[in-house]
């Protein structure tokens, strides 16, 4: 170690009183390979974070932190810990970075959703000259945005038929929208596990195609495959988007029988089905067998309600969370203004959105912003809405301007409307919205050569993009 102890011994993470690592294995590090203490390996299992940095600090002072084999289990630990600024500083002061250290660092970015340096740190270990092996591979496919880069590797590599990098591909390609090239994937598979249909299964279900989904499901019923919650979370899911109440029931029982309704991940996903499928009777009696509620569960809930326009309901719920649930979050508030939106309960809605600062230290985002835009044009308050959009610490964006012009539509504000308009359309002259709201203001007004010309504009703006130009100005003058 020499008379100058490296940065790692001076964190503050290592303070405390370490358990030893015996001399022996001191003085192997000098003829062969370091003893790798097994509380540092058992410390990625059970999450024992503390104990591994007390092991850590241990090495230090015997001398054994430089040895790559250690290195490599310290860099492990910290990584599968969450606790990626100690794994960086662990990977920067390890000189030779083998394929255990890499794939270790790279894992650690994609399982803390730290996707860019996950896919940054592939590309940097290949360029290395350190060929991925298929943990690696695996790791970074769900975070690449083209599946294709890691595809054409992992074919090189001799890693394509693999069932883990197979099923990696899947997922990745459903992320991508590419059903096709997931569906011909699977198809290819020699060996399907479970992880295999329900990656195929996901693919379909985020992609909008639930009915597929759910004949997937079917087809891993009769080959006989046992499925398992996260199975059932996409199918249900599947059944949502699809408005397939009837198979949703089936498997609403099947949860029953087999005792999964404790699955935070199955109640929601049953809860959401309802809702989308118009049952909100059901989707409160899931949510009151729910033993664990959420935020995300009462949020969905109180969504479900102001979807359906049962705005009351909506605030009845929110006060009862306020009183005996957890503490509302920013999705939460976005369900509970859109319940005021569209119930006409513009003085609870101004309420609401001033105690989220308030009350819950939440900063409003620019989706927040324009629910109260909603709110307020719905209302009939323009010249409030407009106000609002003026005193607002961040830039308004496309959709706070489209709520003003849709209230502007409902109250036959012309000159708003076009004031509107031409600032939605200075952010994105080709928001098709800007031109089928203003469209709609100037027919119900009788302008109808004026809303012809809009249309025409509007085929115009999607063939060519023009920035900075008054397209209100130019359908309104002669």
């Amino acid at each position: 170690m020499g008379h100058h102890p490296p940065r790692l011994r001076r964190r503050r993470a290592l303070r405390g009183s370490p358990p030893s690592v015996s001399r022996d294995a001191a003085q192997q590090s000098a003829t062969g390979p370091v003893y790798v203490p097994p509380v540092v390996r058992s410390c990625t299992v059970v999450s024992a974070i503390s104990a591994g940095r007390q092991a850590h600090c241990d090495a230090v002072k015997h001398g054994l932190s430089s040895d790559m084999h250690f290195q490599s289990a310290l860099l492990a630990m910290y990584a599968q810990n969450g606790e990626i600024a100690e794994a960086e500083l662990v990977f920067r002061e390890t000189v030779l970075k083998n394929l255990v250290s890499w794939t270790a660092m790279v894992a650690g970015y994609a399982q803390n959703g730290a996707y860019e340096k996950a896919a940054g740190a592939f590309r940097r270990m290949a360029a290395a000259g350190v060929r991925p092996n298929e943990v690696a591979v695996t790791s970074v496919l769900p975070v690449v945005r083209s599946a294709e880069e890691i595809h054409g590797y992992a074919i090189k590599s001799g890693f394509g038929s693999f069932n883990a990098v197979g099923n990696a591909l899947i997922a990745a390609y459903g992320k991508c929208g590419q059903l096709d090239i997931a569906r011909q994937l699977f198809g290819r598979m020699r060996d399907r596990t479970v992880v295999s249909w329900n990656a195929i299964i996901a693919a379909y279900q985020r992609n909008g195609e639930g009915k597929m989904a759910i004949e997937i499901f079917r087809r891993m019923l009769t080959e006989r495959v046992d499925f398992d919650y996260i199975t059932l979370v996409s199918v249900i899911s599947a059944c949502a988007s699809s408005v397939s109440l009837d198979v949703g029931r089936c498997l609403h029982r099947v949860v029953r029988k087999r005792g999964l309704l404790n699955n935070p991940s199955i109640g929601n996903a049953l809860l959401d089905m309802y809702a989308k499928c118009g049952s909100l009777e059901a989707a409160r009696e899931v949510f009151d067998e729910l033993p664990h509620r959420s935020v995300v569960s009462w949020s969905a809930m109180i969504s479900a309600y102001a979807t359906h326009g049962r705005g009351e309901e909506s605030l009845k719920l929110f006060s009862r969370m306020k009183s005996e649930g957890p503490p509302p979050n920013r999705l939460t508030f976005l369900s509970v203004l859109s319940a005021c939106s569209h119930s006409g309960l513009a003085v609870e809605g101004r309420e609401i959105f001033n105690s989220m600062k308030r009350d819950f230290s939440l900063t409003p985002s620019l989706e927040h912003y324009a629910c109260m835009v909603d709110l307020l044009s719905r209302a009939g308050s323009l010249p409030e809405a407009c106000a609002f959009i003026e005193e607002m610490p961040i830039r308004p964006d496309t959709g706070v301007w489209a709520a003003l012009l849709g209230g502007c539509r409902v109250h036959g504000d012309l000159s708003m409307a076009e004031t509107a308009t031409e600032r939605l359309l200075r952010l994105d002259p080709r928001c098709a919205t800007g031109y089928v709201l203003l469209a709609s203001v100037y027919a119900e007004a009788g302008r109808w050569e004026d809303a012809e010309k809009l249309r025409k504009t509007m085929k115009q703006a999607a063939m060519q993009k023009k920035p900075g130009h008054s397209l209100v100005k130019t359908i309104t003058t002669p």
